[in-house]
């Protein structure tokens, strides 16, 4: 029902010459709902059973032709599927709205277009603002079956089988050019995936997988092996799995996607993907190379070597668990990685970098994307470049950051800032951030506002050189040293609790700089109140 007309309340078909056949389901609805339309009749079936549709007044409605394209009543077509539709007499629009908050849509009259999932109230009551990097902003509505959404080139359900040395194109809309689907298992060799025409859903192509090259939905295995995948529209994801059992393991395989909303390797509700000596290049807005998405999604990913270049397009974007070993990635319009709400990515050997904004965000975005809770962000060897901005930057949430002899580097000089941004509510959307050094070397500025609050933990040689909320704005700021770890003191410092095994100082260059600490804080007992004058002309001294 692509093509629009102006004839009020009518939705433009297919032009027919004999027969035509049509099928619409509502997403996540166990009922099977099926329209079919054979010249002047239309055949509702509900369960298998067929019902008469029904305009406004009550009256059965049927279909007409007009010069070849057969016209459907868009009410009646809606109500069938589940939505409820609204006429708004001032401005001329359908809304087309779903009362289980599965799907939902607006258009012009006369027009239908089909749901977007942006629907329900997203998490903590707390409506989203500004948008968030590289994700997409929706609301919490109800998931949808993923195996129905779209079409194939080449569709496997159920069963197993293999293609090798094959090309799959898909140019049309909503198109993948391989999915596998009901638990089937595929395994691709050599093989060329293609993708052109733009999807119809930015949000069912980023939580579902509509439009991928290559999608794994429901409980189905891939196997995409020295293959290359390329595609060129909005919403055109490379490598998709979704649902529970989902998984595709992608190893030798190149993958460049130009358009917007098209990420190298996604997994969403519980999905996952293996990934191994993959190298990706990505070139649109919101297009990292490794992401999930809602649902808690999995990626693995060993080796390779990553670069996006597009606005918000991180080289890793987290709302699932994404862990990458001895890998290389770029982000030259964007942070080297985020991580959204109670989710995770951890690195081992692995070198990344970002140009823009900072280098890892961690951050609530409250558009219902990923569930509530702490951010964290590991990191073992490798090296992390922030070109811009601080290091780590975390807003309206609470993060977690460990470290162990990775290579940092800021362009800013600013290690962490904790502070409220444009998401959630204002008053309540700092952040709290735990930052774990295990032998590693710490350079730069700890920031935070005054409703937020920092944690340095420095253990095992750990090292710091830099101030500690110098403008004294921070909630709560914290520093615990081990006897092995030493602070260089860059500028004067305020602590709410301070702690050192050292208890001669002699791990603290203080540059002649004062630290001062909360006198009336029990975790602070052990200086007694007193004023402490350090090795280098500084003091260590309760904050008046």
């Amino acid at each position: 029902m692509g093509k629009r007309n102006a004839m009020k309340g009518f939705v433009a078909g297919v032009a027919v010459t004999a027969s035509v056949a049509m099928s619409v389901s509502a997403y996540a609805d166990s009922i099977q709902k099926q329209i079919a339309v054979t010249y002047d009749n239309i055949i509702v079936k509900l369960n298998g059973q067929e019902a008469a549709l029904k305009d406004a007044t009550g009256a059965t409605v049927k279909p007409f032709i007009y010069n070849g394209t057969v016209y459907l009543p868009a009410r009646a077509i809606s109500e069938a599927v589940g939505l409820t539709a609204n006429y708004d007499k001032t401005t001329k629009t359908v809304s087309l709205t779903s009362t289980d908050s599965t799907s939902g849509a607006a258009g012009t009259a006369g027009t239908a277009s089909a749901g977007d999932g942006k629907t329900g109230t997203p998490p903590e009551g707390t409506p989203p603002t500004g948008t968030p990097p590289e994700g997409t902003g929706g609301g919490t509505g109800s998931t949808v079956d993923a195996s129905t959404l779209g079409s194939a080139t080449y569709s496997l359900s159920g069963g197993t089988a293999s293609k090798t040395l094959e090309t799959f194109t898909a140019t049309a809309a909503d198109a993948s050019a391989v999915k596998v689907t009901n638990g089937g298992v595929l395994t691709l060799t050599g093989v060329t995936l293609g993708k052109t025409g733009a999807t119809s859903s930015e949000d069912n192509s980023n939580f579902y997988g509509l439009n991928a090259a290559l999608a794994a939905t429901a409980g189905s295995t891939v196997t995409l092996k020295d293959s290359t995948v390329t595609t060129d529209a909005d919403g055109a994801n490379a490598v998709f799995a979704t649902g529970a059992g989902s998984t595709i393991n992608v190893s030798g395989v190149t993958i460049n996607t130009t358009a917007n909303s098209s990420r190298g390797l996604d997994a969403t509700y519980t999905g996952t993907v293996n990934a191994t000596n993959v190298n990706i290049t990505t070139a649109g807005t919101h297009s990292a190379s490794i992401a999930t998405d809602r649902g808690n999604g999995t990626v693995n990913v060993s080796g390779g070597t990553m670069n996006t270049s597009g606005t918000d397009s991180p080289g890793i974007y987290s709302t699932g668990s994404i862990n990458v070993i001895g890998a290389t990635l770029t982000a030259s319009g964007s942070e080297a990685a985020v991580i959204e709400g109670k989710n995770s990515i951890t690195l081992n050997n692995t070198y990344l970098s970002g140009a823009a904004k900072s280098g890892v965000m961690l951050y609530q975005s409250f558009s219902g994307d990923a569930e509530v809770g702490t951010s964290t962000f590991t990191m073992n060897g490798g090296a992390l470049t922030a070109y811009a901005g601080p290091l780590f930057y975390s807003t309206n949430t609470n993060a977690v950051i460990n470290l162990k002899e990775a290579g940092l580097t800021s362009s800013s000089g600013i290690l962490l800032k904790a502070a409220a941004d444009k998401w959630g509510t204002s008053g309540a959307n700092g952040a709290s951030v735990t930052l774990n050094a295990d032998s590693q070397t710490l350079r730069g500025e700890v920031t935070a506002d005054a409703i937020s609050s920092v944690a340095l933990v420095l253990s095992n040689g750990s090292s710091l050189s830099g101030a500690i909320d110098n403008a004294n704005t921070a909630k709560t700021a914290s520093l615990s040293l081990d006897a092995s770890s030493s602070w260089n003191v860059t500028g004067d410092s305020y602590l709410s609790t301070f702690t050192d095994s050292n208890t001669t100082f002699s791990n603290i260059t203080d540059n002649g700089h004062t630290i001062y600490y909360d006198a009336t804080a029990s975790a602070n007992n052990w200086l007694n109140g007193k004023t402490i004058y350090l090795s280098g002309g500084g003091m260590l001294t309760p904050a008046s």
